[in-house]
């Protein structure tokens, strides 16, 4: 049986019950805590590249050494700390928005946290192991290919289990928001939040097989002896870069749409008005998620496909700004005239619209494919993606971060640091990265180390290194808020905002682990909003108390994925130094106990998912008694 929230636990217990557990609110903070750490190593990435960057003819980092900073700064942000804390939002939110006590698939809920971690520690050791991989995030063929060393393969080997980790958190949420909506919630009264989730989810679907195809052919070709990449044997480069952009678009807009979720849902909120044009936004999100998987060549403008693809390609990606640009409008119009309310949540809210807007214009530009020869592999490039990564994206954590702290954790960050944390960031991004638009037009590369005296670089260079130390500061701050926070402990009650709209906020808190002691009936649209103007407050039950069932926590997911992480140890030490194995990692020794380690790492992943499939795990039902008891003593509180 499972303990409730309010029976103290001693450490070993709740590490244990952190370990084992299946509670999509518990995983919620597994992720927020994991990609905050690995969000905090991304950064620390940047801020070393800015370093090396601020003045000409700089030698702090080595030439090799910058190129590993810059392919694990963007691999960390994009796959360790930007897609898991969307997931930490989407796990502790959208059950609760839609009325259900868990995901559909808790057991792999479980196990799609702990491939992310360990995929996430196993791509980081390659730090420590002879070298990280330095063939640049998208780590192109031909870069790849011929990497020394075996940093590539950690990036090959990492992303593939956290990949599928991914996949599987994608097929769940689908699957969730399908069939476990609490009656009354129709498509068309789910809040945005859920929309934009249930779109990503199913962009994650389509979109990380390609991926996943992509580099099983790389570690084949590296590690195997194969030539799908390798042109003299009859390979093709290019075919990486269809297989990486096919997935790589498709993953701007599962970033950026559950980012959009959260805005639409702090504007409603903190305006204190129904979100404008609901069914327009609706179709804008879908319409998004569609166009995402029609404009990937866009990133090989001058790859050389020829005029007529490159024409249909700048044609989609144009189109594209359409749905974006009646979200931007729809937003506007939420706020005009609203009664707003500046909360640090709201205050980055409504940062992101220029900062955004900024980046999808300069998307635009980059969309006429002749235009794109000049900005291609320029500093306007990395000026571009990170308006729409950071002034969409990382906005959108740092406003869910403060708007949902409440929901994960009964308490509120402090107002003021957050306010703080606001103007030092924001400030700082766009001291940053709004330089680097001219300094990419003026004529600097992407993904140089340095650069050389009297180019006219230098003030530019210094001006963006000198705003990625305020945004240094900004998260510092935030972190002090945080620990401060977590040691005060100031619990706060039901709707801490004051003007919750939706059912997440209706809940007491801390949250009950099933969630919802009796299903809700939903009667529209903001169902907690229309239960506040028309009654009391309290939702309707669709269900009167009863047994209902619940699932076991379960050890079996961290111990697939650890046998996972063990076996990709053998597989990149069982590759060094074999006959078959390509001249750039001919020179690594084989190590004799690389094959034992990866037949045992996967002997373990095979057994545990034998043990799940021949025990009976039937779960346990939660009492009608027991809910009673609890019902009871809300009653008690609340009075």
């Amino acid at each position: 049986m499972a303990q409730t929230s309010t029976q103290k636990k001693g450490v070993g217990s709740v590490i244990w019950e952190y370990l084992t557990t299946v509670d999509h609110k518990k995983i919620a903070i597994l992720y927020l805590i994991a990609g905050g750490f690995f969000f905090a190593l991304g950064g620390i990435e940047a801020m070393l590249i800015r370093i090396q960057l601020a003045v000409p003819n700089n030698d702090f980092l080595s030439a090799g050494l910058y190129n590993e900073m810059i392919t694990m700064h963007g691999t960390t942000m994009i796959f360790l700390a930007a897609m898991p804390l969307l997931f930490a939002f989407m796990n502790a939110v959208v059950p609760l928005q839609i009325g259900a006590r868990d995901l559909a698939f808790p057991f792999l809920n479980s196990m799609g946290v702990w491939l992310f971690i360990l995929g996430g520690i196993f791509l980081n050791l390659s730090w420590f192991m002879g070298g990280a991989p330095d063939a640049g995030w998208t780590s192109y063929a031909s870069l790849s290919i011929d990497s020394p060393g075996h940093g590539v393969n950690f990036y090959a080997l990492g992303l593939q289990i956290t990949g599928a980790g991914t996949l599987m958190t994608g097929i769940n949420f689908a699957t969730t928001i399908i069939t476990m909506r609490a009656p009354g919630m129709t498509y068309m009264r789910m809040p945005l939040f859920t929309w934009t989730t249930f779109v990503a989810a199913i962009l994650i679907v389509f979109a990380f097989p390609p991926l996943t195809i992509g580099v099983f052919l790389l570690m084949f070709d590296r590690m195997f002896g194969s030539n799908f990449f390798i042109v003299e044997a009859g390979g093709n480069t290019i075919i990486w870069e269809h297989l990486f952009w096919i997935f790589g678009h498709p993953e701007v807009y599962i970033l950026i749409l559950p980012a959009f979720g959260i805005f639409s849902e702090i504007f409603s909120v903190f305006a204190r008005k129904r979100l404008f044009g609901y069914s327009a936004m609706v179709f804008a999100t879908v319409l998004i998620g569609f166009f995402g998987f029609m404009v990937w060549a866009h990133h090989m403008f001058t790859v050389g496909l020829g005029p007529t693809a490159n024409a249909i390609f700048a044609v989609a990606t144009m189109a594209i700004a359409v749905p974006t640009g009646i979200k931007i409008f729809n937003w506007i119009a939420t706020i005009w005239g609203g009664s707003i309310e500046f909360t640090t949540p709201m205050l980055y809210a409504i940062a992101f619209i220029p900062s955004f807007v900024m980046g999808g214009v300069t998307g635009i530009m980059q969309a006429a494919a002749p235009a794109d020869y000049q900005y291609h592999d320029s500093y306007f490039i990395v000026a571009h993606f990170h308006y729409v990564i950071v002034g969409g994206v990382v906005f959108g954590l740092l406003a869910g971060l403060h708007y949902y702290w409440p929901i994960m954790f009964n308490t509120m960050l402090n107002e003021v640091l957050g306010k703080i944390t606001f103007v030092l960031f924001v400030f700082g991004f766009h001291l940053t990265f709004l330089i680097q638009h001219f300094l990419g037009l003026w004529g600097m590369p992407r993904r140089v180390f340095t650069f050389l005296d009297g180019q006219g670089y230098n003030a530019a260079n210094m001006i963006s290194t000198i705003g990625a130390f305020f945004m240094a500061a900004g998260v510092i701050i935030l972190l002090i808020n945080i620990v401060m926070t977590l040691v005060k402990n100031e619990r706060v009650g039901t709707d801490p905002w004051g003007d919750g709209r939706t059912l997440e906020w209706s809940l007491p808190l801390p949250a009950p682990y099933y969630n919802f002691a009796q299903v809700p009936l939903v009667r529209g649209l903001d169902a907690y909003w229309i239960e506040k103007k028309q009654g009391d407050g309290k939702i309707i039950p669709a269900e009167s108390v009863g047994d209902f069932h619940m699932p076991n926590n379960s050890i079996i997911p961290l111990i697939m994925s650890l046998g996972l992480f063990i076996a990709s140890f053998g597989a990149l030490y069982f590759a060094d130094g074999k006959d078959w194995a390509i001249d750039a990692v001919s020179g690594l020794d084989a190590k004799p106990w690389a094959l034992p380690v990866l037949v045992i790492g996967l002997g373990i992943t095979f057994v545990s998912m034998g043990v799940r499939s021949w025990k009976d795990d039937l779960g346990y039902y939660v009492t009608k008694e027991e809910i009673e008891k609890d019902l009871e003593e809300l009653e008690r509180g609340a009075k």
